[in-house]
């Protein structure tokens, strides 16, 4: 007989959160039939699963880098600004 402990092993966590906001944690996840416990462990384990992403200003040099334009002038450049804020915070 396999039991679930047998499958992986768990570990506690422990957090620090505003009482009111636990409170209406609470209240949402008897409305959804969950726990907030089981539903912070399925956050997480996407957050863990997620491909690394880069940072915000690797992703502005990217951007700056991919929208450079040589003026012809002794090879100087010139950054046109082709992008947008909403550009630089992709989800």
């Amino acid at each position: 007989m396999l039991w679930l402990s047998d499958a992986y092993q768990v570990a506690n966590l422990t957090i620090t959160v505003d009482e009111t906001v636990l409170q209406r944690a609470r209240v949402r996840a008897v409305q959804r039939r969950e726990s907030v416990n089981s539903y912070l462990a399925e956050v997480l384990r996407q957050y863990a699963d997620q491909p690394e992403q880069p940072s915000i200003s690797a992703t502005v040099a990217t951007v700056i880098a991919t929208h450079q334009q040589t003026s012809g002038q002794g090879g100087a450049t010139v950054q046109a600004r082709a992008w947008t804020r909403d550009d630089l915070y992709d989800d």
